[in-house]
């Protein structure tokens, strides 16, 4: 079972009290007809991607802001696929969020109220600077990040109390839990395939690559 652990006082809301288990994807899934359910299970609160929408190979990533994998993904593998695929047109990049613990959780509901176009911006400081905001006054430093990102402290304030978007993100990670099968992160579907990012990394460009050699 899944469930939410208190980590840092954040959220000037209720505890979070969502219980999850194993969901409904299954081995013998057609990853084409798994493509369509992932990309039609928007999050309530929108989607956040980057790349063309039209391009041959789809990635989404489910991710938790406190998950030191997540982190070393972003920092050490992520760049170069950006720079080598989605740059290029060559993949469309789906970022979810699905916190694995209360200040994950508040922290991907600061990185939303960021001006859209920062979105990213915010996401990669707070893997980049992991070490420092879970374990240092994680309020001041994610405030210090998201000033840096376009939103200021009475912004911030404002957005960690903001009942609906602290419901839409818990209902993307039932949603992926339940629907899909998401247990850990960094979780990837590559048009449909499931890869787990957790045990090898790297294996996500390998398979971008074996993609885009069958769809030339």
């Amino acid at each position: 079972m899944l469930k939410f652990r208190r980590r840092n006082a954040l959220l000037a809301l209720p505890g979070v009290a969502l219980l999850l288990g194993g969901g409904g994807l299954q081995a013998a899934d057609d990853p084409k007809e798994l493509a369509k359910r992932l990309m039609a299970a928007v999050p309530p609160h929108g989607e956040r991607t980057l790349g063309d929408p039209q391009a041959p190979v789809t990635m989404i990533e489910y991710a938790s802001a406190t998950c030191p994998h997540c982190a070393e993904f972003h920092n050490d593998v992520w760049p170069t696929i950006k720079k080598d695929y989605v740059d290029t047109g060559k993949v469309f990049f789906v970022f979810r969020e699905f916190p694995t613990d209360e200040l994950a959780l508040g922290a991907f509901m600061l990185a939303r109220c960021a001006p859209a176009d920062r979105y990213f911006d915010a996401i990669d400081m707070m893997f980049e600077k992991q070490q420092v905001w879970t374990k240092n006054n994680p309020k001041e430093e994610l405030f210090k990040i998201m000033e840096s990102a376009g939103l200021d402290e009475k912004g911030a304030s404002a957005c960690i109390k903001n009942r609906k978007l602290f419901n839409d993100i818990q209902a993307t990670l039932e949603t992926a839990n339940k629907t899909f099968g998401v247990k850990g992160t960094p979780t990837f579907f590559v048009n449909g395939t499931y890869l787990d990012g957790h045990k090898d990394p790297e294996q996500v460009r390998s398979f971008i690559d074996a993609q885009l050699a069958q769809a030339n």
